[in-house]
């Protein structure tokens, strides 16, 4: 485990401390799987009490975050972990900000949910958005596992996987101009309907971090090639799906 001039108390306390953040992560995680699923099935029921239970229960994720850093920042200053201890602590830090903004989005797709709802549908767009989201949910599940197993080649699939994440939304934004200029009238729709496949797109990269964290604790490095992006739409080299935000 950690540095060899640790006592085996010490060791011992330190490895229940890392078991103690790296179970949080994954009730993390698992809330954060469950705000995605549900977020894309209300929209596609048109429940607006089930997007108002996305939307109340990001509190609990927000909740989760806040107590990872706290608890990571601990560790860290107590106990002083060195080489793969310290890739292990940094890995919950980085993956706990990025499920915390995968939270987000998925409260943000609730939001827009409830003036969908009052807006005439736009045919099978919610059933594709569901697919689409479906797809980031395993992506998710999966990155989720390769962490806890340490499989840096599960991990790579997750990351080669966001390619289709990225054309689905392709596909998507093509179908939405259609729609619109078929149309006028179901412009805000389709706009508002564009922005929850964006943030299912901004999901994929999220999420596409966390398996990084994978590759990262195993080896120590991140993954040597660039991610294979397919999203046509971006135009902007200075995007950053952490820091740009629709609201």
């Amino acid at each position: 485990m950690a540095g060899s001039d640790m006592t085996p108390h010490i060791a011992s306390a330190f490895d229940r401390d890392l078991e103690g953040i790296q179970a949080q992560i994954m009730k993390m995680g698992g809330l954060v799987e469950t705000a995605i699923r549900e977020a894309a099935s209300s929209l596609e029921s048109r429940d607006e009490e089930l997007a108002e239970k996305v939307r109340l229960g990001d509190r609990a994720i927000d909740a989760l975050e806040e107590q990872l850093s706290d608890e990571a920042a601990r560790v860290i200053a107590l106990r002083g972990p060195q080489a793969s201890d310290l890739r292990v602590v940094l890995s919950v830090l980085r993956m706990s900000a990025n499920l915390e903004r995968i939270g987000d989005l998925a409260k943000n797709m609730a939001k827009r949910t409830g003036v969908l709802i009052k807006l005439q549908p736009i045919e099978s767009s919610p059933a594709s958005i569901r697919r689409m989201a479906r797809e980031v949910e395993l992506m998710l599940k999966d990155a989720l596992d390769a962490y806890v197993q340490r499989d840096p080649e599960l991990a790579q699939d997750v990351i080669e996987r966001d390619r289709d994440v990225d054309q689905m939304y392709n596909t998507l934004f093509r179908e939405f101009l259609t729609f619109m200029l078929e149309d006028p009238r179901n412009i805000t729709a389709c706009m508002h309907l564009h922005f929850i496949a964006k943030n299912i797109e901004r999901m994929g990269d999220h999420v596409t971090s966390i398996a990084e964290q994978v590759i990262f604790v195993v080896s120590g490095e991140k993954p040597g090639s660039p991610r294979p992006k397919a999203d046509l739409t971006s135009s902007d080299p200075t995007y950053s799906p952490g820091t740009v935000s629709e609201e």
